[in-house]
């Protein structure tokens, strides 16, 4: 079964130093690779393998990756998982626009890195 699958890339997660990605053979700092923008950090920003720039804003409720650039077109929303308790409820879901399909695996790294950030934030927001 383990054959069956490849590794696309890799997260290696550090707390005072700046985290690596891994992929295609290559290892880049996220500091570099994905830095921070705007107020507190809410905002990630990166360069596509199109070469394209790209903006991740990681905001309470939803998590959205967008061109970052005059058009600001959304290319993948992360909805969160609701109990249902106020409207329906729904399993967590990552949608991505076909417009991005060729740098899936960029889409997927990024959005567990800016969700995790999102996460601790959450559970930390006093950042100590």
């Amino acid at each position: 079964m383990h054959d069956q699958f490849e590794v696309l890339g890799e997260i290696e997660w550090h707390t005072f130093t700046s985290s690596k990605f891994r992929t295609g053979g290559t290892e880049v700092e996220t500091k570099k690779f994905i830095p921070e923008k705007g107020l507190f950090g809410q905002k990630r920003v990166f360069t596509g393998p199109d070469g394209r720039p790209y903006r991740w804003d990681l905001e309470t409720t939803v998590v959205v990756l967008s061109r970052d650039d005059g058009s600001r077109m959304e290319v993948a929303r992360f909805h969160r998982a609701t109990l249902g308790i106020i409207g329906k409820k729904r399993k967590a879901m990552l949608e991505v626009s076909p417009e991005v399909a060729h740098m899936m695996d960029t889409v997927i790294m990024t959005f567990i890195y800016v969700e995790k950030l999102r996460r601790d934030q959450e559970d930390n927001p006093n950042g100590g």
